[in-house]
């Protein structure tokens, strides 16, 4: 059995320079923004702003930490970081000013849903709070290979919370659709195959891919565009079922694929501009030679 997360069941950790530093700092930010939002003394650009015109930047800005983390710039590691919790901090505020939520608001909920999806790990006053047994003990393994299947169920059990009485909760359910399309289908493929919507083996889903392909290949032939954007979208849906079956990351996939075609392209263009050539003015037969001089030397 593990201990449960009361305040009692752990010792208080003191706070290090850094907790202050960082808790003095999120207080400045959290200022900083309602001093941008001030309606007399604040910018004009921020004032305008509301939930649906800056949320694209939140896309942009995790997007760029994660190009951060890729590259290991430890430089822009942490400026990266920065713009990202700013979104956060801008939503907050923007929510606090309608009379939804603020700040607090947002860190203390994710603070209780860390501690309800961690009963595994004992808790202090430092994080409890004036909370007391917010979570039951468990039991069995609680090695980091037994965690993702732990958290699922933790998961679930809060989306049932949340479904009204009589209805029954879709396994799908919580799935944001705005998620980028591969990344969301890959979720909910895998919340399929956890109810036992899936195939006994990997070959079932390397069928299945050259099944779409193949029916794809029918409406390329018909012409018929409309039927071609499902027909691909399935080969799309396939190959990220195939992926997660894989245990593979359909879009770190792809964005491999993405930097490596980069990366061999400008090989070509600087080959051909040694040579005094234009990718414009030469034939696709000698594109595809360079082209494969260049993967040959890529490896």
């Amino acid at each position: 059995m593990v201990a449960k997360n009361t305040a009692s069941s752990a010792p208080t950790l003191p706070a290090t320079g850094d907790q202050t530093d960082a808790a003095r700092e999120l207080t400045r930010l959290v200022a900083l923004m309602a001093r941008l939002r001030d309606p007399e003394y604040g910018c004009p650009w921020d004032r305008e702003q509301t939930h649906e015109t800056i949320a694209p930047y939140a896309i942009e800005e995790a997007y760029e930490v994660l190009d951060a983390i890729q590259k290991q710039d430890w430089q822009a590691f942490p400026d990266e970081l920065g713009d990202l919790l700013l979104q956060v901090v801008y939503q907050a505020r923007l929510a606090e000013e309608e009379g939804h939520f603020d700040f607090a608001t947002v860190a203390r909920l994710i603070t209780e849903k860390m501690i309800r999806r961690h009963p595994h790990v004992t808790f202090g006053p430092e994080v409890l709070g004036t909370q007391q047994d917010t979570a039951a003990p468990v039991s069995g393994p609680t090695t980091s290979a037994a965690m993702p299947g732990q958290w699922e169920q933790l998961k679930e059990k809060e989306r049932q919370k949340l479904t009204a009485p009589g209805q029954k909760s879709s396994a799908l359910a919580g799935i944001p659709p705005a998620l980028p399309a591969l990344l969301r289908a890959s979720k909910i493929a895998s919340r399929a195959a956890r109810v036992g919507f899936d195939w006994p083996d990997v070959q079932g889903v390397v069928a299945k891919v050259h099944e779409e392909m193949e029916e794809f290949s029918v409406e390329m032939q018909a012409n018929d565009r409309a039927k071609m954007q499902d027909e691909l979208g399935d080969v799309f849906f396939s190959l990220a079922s195939l992926a997660r079956r894989l245990d593979l990351d359909p879009e770190a996939c792809l964005r491999q694929a993405c930097d490596k075609f980069t990366r061999r392209f400008q090989a070509v263009e600087a080959c051909l501009a040694e040579e005094g050539r234009s990718m414009q003015d030469e034939p696709v037969a000698y594109l595809d030679e360079v082209w494969n001089r260049v993967k040959k030397r890529d490896g």
